[in-house]
């Protein structure tokens, strides 16, 4: 017999929880691959270069017959190990002003959660990081978004337009520099900015800088290189993309403010610890130094000029080139990103192939904006991002017959 009688309601929460324009079209890619179509992945930030040796040989000489739980603010050697990486990069940090997340996306957990009340705000420069907005969903935060243009780069708008935007609940300005998804890597004046602006109104400035190492024009300006604001100050930091090393689900929070670390340490004692395993291998990672890096980067370099030739040469479409991270958002001369993606895999194949990108309303808050740009990643070697961007271009001519 059939129960006809009303369904329990979901949560709010979980009404408002958005889907992911990186994975939400997955279904439709599946698809494809069922047909035989080859699938470029441009869509999620998964690099294809392996994940160094040393974190492999740490794996095989765990030293544990038991995987217990680790301490809640990280192992004291990996913290040490952390603390010297830190050093390294010219910031005067030590073991204490670090607790260990359980990814990057759990650094940014604890960190809304942890300046702001449920209905408090936090600036935000859009394009952003697209789960900053799930976060937000999940810690009862609102995002309120400045809008950065294309034109300029995706740089930061004029100071006026960010304080106009502060109001009494506001207790964060939050910033992603080299940038997911556009690239973007804010000049030193920009940051020293946004550190008058916190300073004056009593605010915290959150910096995400998970591709600190991936800067090929200019030079990457953290919140810590300002220690006038080392009070206000919160660095969310990750391996995932430093080490190739996604899966390992390991990150961490940076501040010199001891009120606010130990509510980090609270909210992590609350999920136990982060993965003892992983951590123990991610030590490893923290001894490679710039010659890892330089190879590294001048890899990605070589991707994003691959990507930006295709897109220089395509009829309509616009983008300025990217300085850092690996990605690139092009505005392209369509009507819908999303209607664009889902029928390159539904569609479109050029020879058995098509690509997968994500969609630009995404990685906006502001309801209209992004409806013709995509975020591409350059996360495949030279040879097959070559043919990815051929065929996405081809798409893209394929597309506008349909509009």
């Amino acid at each position: 017999m059939n129960d006809t009688t009303p369904k329990p309601k979901l949560s709010q929460r979980a009404v408002e929880m958005p889907a992911s324009p990186i994975r939400r079209l997955i279904p439709y890619a599946l698809e494809a691959k069922k047909r035989g179509t080859k699938v470029y992945h441009l869509n999620i930030g998964q690099p294809d270069i392996p994940t160094p040796e040393p974190f492999f040989e740490a794996l095989q000489k765990f030293p544990h017959k038991v995987v217990g739980y680790q301490l809640s603010q990280g192992s004291l050697e990996y913290i040490s190990a952390l603390a010297g990486y830190y050093r390294r990069c010219g910031y005067d940090v030590n073991a204490d002003n670090i607790l260990v997340t359980t990814g990057g996306s759990e650094a940014i957990v604890f960190a809304m959660q942890s300046i702001a009340a449920t209905g408090d705000e936090i600036i935000v420069f859009e394009p952003f990081y697209t789960n900053y907005l799930g976060y937000a969903v999940m810690s009862g935060v609102k995002l309120v978004p400045v809008t950065s243009a294309a034109e300029t780069g995706f740089h930061l708008p004029p100071r006026e337009d960010i304080e106009a935007k502060i109001t009494p609940r506001t207790r964060a300005i939050m910033v992603c520099s080299p940038n997911n998804p556009t690239g973007t890597v804010l000049r030193r004046d920009e940051m020293q900015t946004l550190a008058e602006i916190v300073t004056e109104k009593n605010l915290f400035l959150i910096s995400d800088e998970v591709y600190r190492e991936f800067v090929y024009e200019g030079e990457h300006t953290g919140v810590l290189d300002m220690p006038e604001i080392a009070q206000r100050a919160v660095v969310l930091d990750s391996i995932s993309k430093r080490y190739s090393a996604c899966g390992a689900r390991i990150g961490c929070l940076v501040t010199k403010n001891e009120e606010l670390m130990s509510a980090f340490l609270r909210f992590g004692q609350a999920r136990l610890c982060s993965p003892s395993v992983d951590q123990f291998a991610a030590t490893a990672l923290t001894n490679l130094g710039e010659e890892y890096f330089a190879e590294v980067r001048e890899e990605y370099r070589a991707r994003r000029d691959v990507v930006m030739e295709a897109l220089d040469d395509a009829d309509g479409v616009f983008c300025r080139r990217p300085n850092g991270a690996f990605y690139v958002m092009a505005r392209l001369p369509i009507d819908s990103s999303e209607k664009f993606a889902k029928y390159m895999l539904t569609d479109f194949n050029l020879d058995g192939e098509t690509t997968m990108v994500a969609p630009g309303d995404g990685f906006y808050a502001t309801p209209g904006k992004g409806l013709d740009e995509i975020r591409i990643a350059c996360v495949l070697n030279t040879k097959d991002l070559k043919r990815a961007m051929h065929v996405l271009i081809e798409g893209v001519k394929e597309y506008r017959k349909t509009m």
